[in-house]
């Protein structure tokens, strides 16, 4: 009893000590919202399917490019529920089956999934196995049913699955061992027991089987020839027609399989289209009776008439877009055409055997910003009068989705923010107009009110509506939302590049799109088929020229996937979203260094390496070469090639000479290379400090008043390198055949300053580099756990500079001279620590002037954000730590890292799809802005030390004033009976 005595009031002891290491990042209830928001997305539609129950809500049923499954309000667009799997289980295809369930086919035709529509609670699981990898198809008939079981079709890894829709049970497979064969399409005829696979075999082969929808039995194999071969893609015409292209994309080749019997019917494009203008490629579309081809110039609507013979309806040079056949009526079916034509598009609904007459046509104002329609869905509806109205969703090519009904757009939904590739910040205008007295004196009420409020609220005297008038006056009081700047920096634009290559700025009060700008350059064209933004860079930061100039932004983009393809550079208006300027190159670019160094009207100058391994200067001012050759002896940079294990410093050599001579392009050299042995090691990861990092002092005072300098370096280089074996999965190796290796590494110099080995680790290995540390976190797979390691690097060339005297006799060598050349005195800490989560991301907080003390911010698996003192990862804890070690904050060694539930950063939010944490400072000391994106975006603020330079917004000021007026009253109170009593004593 004594030890339970004893134990639980250390325990409790412990509990305390740690909580007060830790900063509480809990919010009150009326506190939501004022310094942090939350958006979710979906990302880009791949397919729609739109519920029919005659209860209930009206939804729309979608799967993304994001990997996400959701349900949508057609009323608004929000999201009823989602699902977002893993990355690894990709969506092949949805549907509805026995209209209340959504059918999912993933992970390329493995996993098939029944979820429940209202709710999106997963109603059962099967996993599909076969014999080798294959295109995945789903088909969800309306009418199939075995033993009164409704069947889902799968064709997957080349096998035909019967599923029952009710419980996932699969009754029978069947296999198609034939390995060239590929199956294209899954057809089941309405009102037959039969289902058709078709697909090519080798080149010039297609095949088609015919199966007994009850049991699986093969019941005809058919094959025929084509010489000419077949390009792989497909239309669906008929139950019993495809159409397809020849290998030269030159001959239409109608396939008919009636009755098991194939038959080809082949018609040149010349023949239909005079001057087809190149190769064509068939339209994804499933109408029937019709299919549309897309050639360079034009896109042709052909009719399949008669015996595969075919007629061109309509041929147009717009931009033009089909969605799928829908079922209106019994032998009705209609589909939907959208064609660009300036800043409108026109939707027509048509019946698919009656071209030219229209159900609906109309012409809608669309924004150019959004690009063009790529894909298109159409739903119906029974209007008053019996008549059908009809709704359409459309896919923008920036990745947005909007709803059409009635000439008009019902709502819209920005998804390309689910996507994002880089992230920048920039400052918002300057406030120079003056307020008006009315305007003073509004405010000036509407304060007084605010406190009197408040301080009904400290006295516990505000009834409900009072606390909703409190946090009403809070939103609208704390200007968050307003476009310009603020005396501590909170109000910030963050300007970020989706994948879709659309420039997105977003305020940081709110969350707010303030601009959208959708790059020409990203534009899909005729020149650049498939165009890629790389990266975003501040290009133009006004200090000095603040009320004059506007800041703006450096988009890098290329046209393709290749290092050597041409590159174009884009100049944005950070204000206005306006493009100032575009520059098409005629070189690559494979890497992009930003230099510390800015011309006359403060735009910074950048080093574009291109495949050659020439160096470009920009922007191409006479003003900025004199500005880089003047520092030209002083650049250095390297390059990482992770594939063959090498990582080179470069620096500057001469004038670019031959094809590319040019005054600013310059010829690179190599000063060293680091080559890892391909036998024992692979990269995994770099890493190294942001440039723009703020450090506050070189030394660090230790326990016993003694002095360590950190080694500070924007030359230092983290790599990590596990072996061969263990750059697959967690758990694939034992812990004797994999093993991790940590380097820190000059860039200037090629010198390996630091090297250590985790025997028995393995990756992924996420870091994060700042100051003199650096923190990286692996898997031990020895206690199979995972681990998070620290090094910090000090500077022993100056530990001779304690001396205050030398100080100030101007003996010490603080301001001498430092070369990386000559051969640094360094030595390292380190420590390691076990930690419960897996990490998606890991960043630091950064403030104005590095005062603030760290925090590391660690995306974990469950896609939330947790703040972690660096206090927990010093190297130099130890278990019995001295007084003086207390005393200056060092924590007791434990063996892993604590994980506080009131230290997560977003609450009990969740970023869905987590993919990286941006931290920018404030003007205020000790806050830091952060910014997590993923699928969803999440902002807030973030004080690690506590807001020790600032009262916090919800402050009572009317509470003080109280308090001083009661502090005067007393004063004079106790003066004057003070002064009663003095008189009263001198009568006595």
């Amino acid at each position: 009893m004594a030890i339970r005595s004893f134990f639980v009031p250390f325990l409790l002891f412990a509990l305390c000590f740690y909580s007060s290491l830790t900063p509480v990042l809990s919010l009150y209830e009326d506190q939501v919202g004022l310094m942090d928001w939350h958006q979710q997305y979906i990302g880009k539609v791949k397919q729609a399917v739109f519920s029919t129950q005659k209860t209930g809500r009206r939804r729309v049923i979608v799967s993304t490019e994001e990997n996400v499954i959701a349900s949508l309000d057609l009323r608004h667009g929000e999201i009823f529920w989602r699902h977002l799997l893993g990355s690894d289980d990709v969506i092949d295809g949805i549907d509805i089956g026995l209209g209340k369930y959504v059918i999912t086919l993933s992970s390329g035709g493995s996993v098939l999934r029944s979820w429940n529509i209202p709710d999106g609670q997963m109603v059962w699981e099967s996993f599909l196995q076969g014999p080798k990898h294959s295109k995945s198809l789903l088909l969800v008939p309306t009418n199939l049913k075995i033993e009164k079981d409704n069947v889902i079709v799968v064709f997957s890894n080349g096998r035909l699955h019967a599923v029952s829709c009710i419980d996932g049970e699969v009754l029978w497979n069947k296999d198609f061992e034939a390995e060239s064969f590929e199956a294209q399409q899954v057809i089941q005829p309405p009102g037959s027991d039969l289902i058709y696979v078709i697909g090519f075999a080798a080149s010039s082969q297609f095949e088609m089987y015919q199966i007994n929808a009850r049991n699986g039995e093969l019941l005809k194999h058919e094959r025929a020839t084509f010489s000419s071969g077949f390009l792989r893609e497909v239309s669906l015409v008929s139950s019993e027609t495809v159409v397809a292209l020849d290998s030269t994309g030159s001959i239409l080749l109608t396939i008919s399989f009636q009755n098991g019997e194939i038959s080809f019917q082949q018609t040149p494009i010349s023949n239909l289209v005079e001057d087809p203008s190149g190769p064509a490629a068939i339209l994804p579309s499933s109408v029937p009776g019709i299919f549309a081809i897309k050639t360079n110039a034009f896109t042709i609507f052909i009719r399949v008439i008669g015996e595969g013979k075919l007629e061109v309806v309509e041929k147009t040079n717009h931009e033009t877009t089909v969605s799928n056949a829908l079922p209106i009526s019994e032998g009705q079916q209609a589909f939907a055409l959208v064609q660009h034509a300036g800043s409108e598009i026109h939707l027509a609904v048509k019946i698919s055997h009656d071209w030219d007459g229209n159900l609906l046509k109309e012409s809608i104002k669309m924004d150019q910003q959004r690009g063009l329609v790529h894909k298109v869905f159409i739903n119906n509806y029974i209007r008053t009068d019996k008549s059908h109205g009809f709704r359409v969703l459309i896919v923008m090519e920036d990745h947005s989705l909007l709803l059409l009904q009635q000439g008009a757009i019902v709502w819209s939904r920005e998804d390309g923010l689910a996507s994002i590739i880089d992230v920048t910040a920039s400052g918002l205008p300057v406030e120079r107009d003056g307020v008006s007295v009315a305007k003073v004196e509004h405010n000036l009420f509407e304060w007084l009110k605010g406190h009197m409020l408040k301080l009904k609220g400290t006295l516990m005297l505000a009834s409900p509506q009072d606390v909703a008038a409190i946090q009403s006056m809070r939103l609208k009081s704390s200007e968050k939302s307003k476009m310009t700047r603020d005396h501590n920096g909170f109000r910030k634009l963050l300007v970020v590049l989706t994948r879709a290559g659309k420039l997105f700025a977003l305020h940081t009060g709110d969350g707010r799109i303030v601009w959208s700008h959708f790059l020409q350059s990203l534009h899909k064209s005729g020149t650049c088929q498939s165009p890629i933004g790389l990266n975003l860079y501040q290009w133009q930061v006004p200090h000095h020229h603040a009320m004059d100039e506007n800041p703006s932004v450096l988009v890098i983009s290329r046209c393709g996937p290749c290092s050597d393809a041409p590159a174009v550079l884009s100049f944005v208006d950070t204000y206005t979203g306006k493009e100032l300027n575009s520059l098409s190159l005629v070189h690559g670019v494979v890497q992009v260094i930003p230099l510390p160094y800015t011309d006359s009207t403060e735009q910074r100058l950048h080093l574009l390496i291109d495949s050659d391994k020439h160096a470009h200067l920009y922007p191409t001012t006479s003003e900025a070469l004199r500005i880089f050759k003047r520092e030209f002896s002083n650049i250095y940079w390297y390059s990482v090639e992770d594939h063959n294990g090498i990582i080179k410093g470069h620096a500057l050599k001469c004038k670019c000479t031959g094809e590319v001579a040019d005054e600013f392009c310059f010829d690179t050299r190599d000063l060293w290379s680091v080559v890892f042995p391909s036998e024992s090691e692979k990269i995994i990861a770099t890493v190294t400090r942001k440039l723009n990092e703020v450090v506050h002092t070189q030394a660090k005072v230790v326990a016993d008043q003694d002095v360590m300098y950190k080694y500070i370096s924007r030359n230092l280089l983290f790599v990590a390198t596990v072996a061969p074996k263990g750059s697959g999965e967690i758990g694939s190796v034992t812990p004797e055949e994999s093993w991790l290796v940590a380097y820190l590494i000059d860039t200037v110099t090629g010198r390996i300053l630091h090297r250590v080995t985790h025997h028995g680790a393995q990756g992924p290995v996420h870091a994060v580099f700042s100051e003199n540390w650096v923190v990286y976190h692996y898997f031990n797979l020895r206690a199979h756990r995972y681990e998070m390691s620290v090094i910090e690097i000090y500077d022993q060339s100056r530990a001779d500079n304690k001396d205050v005297w030398k100080l100030v006799l101007g003996k010490h060598n603080l301001t001498s001279p430092i070369s990386l050349f000559s051969r640094p005195e360094v030595i390292t800490k380190s420590q390691s620590y076990f930690f419960t989560h897996s990490v998606k991301a890991i960043a630091v907080t950064s403030t104005a002037k590095g005062i603030t003390s760290k925090q590391l911010l660690i995306g974990t698996i469950g896609d939330q954000v947790l703040a972690l003192d660096k206090r927990f990862l010093d190297p130099r804890r130890s278990v019995n730590p001295t007084q003086a070690e207390k005393e200056e904050g060092i924590i007791p060694l434990t063996d892993s890292l604590p994980i506080i539930p009131q230290s997560y950063v977003t609450h009990a939010l969740r970023v869905e799809g987590l993919r990286g944490i941006v931290t920018v400072p404030a003007k205020l000391e000790s806050t830091t802005l952060v910014f997590a994106h993923g699928v969803d975006l999440f902002f807030t603020q973030l004080a690690p030390s506590k807001t020790y330079d600032s009262l916090t917004e919800d402050f009572s000021y009317a509470l003080l004033l109280l308090t001083i007026v009661a502090l005067v009253a007393a004063i004079f109170v106790t003066w004057r009976l003070s002064e009663r009593k003095e008189l009263q004593d001198k009568w006595r």
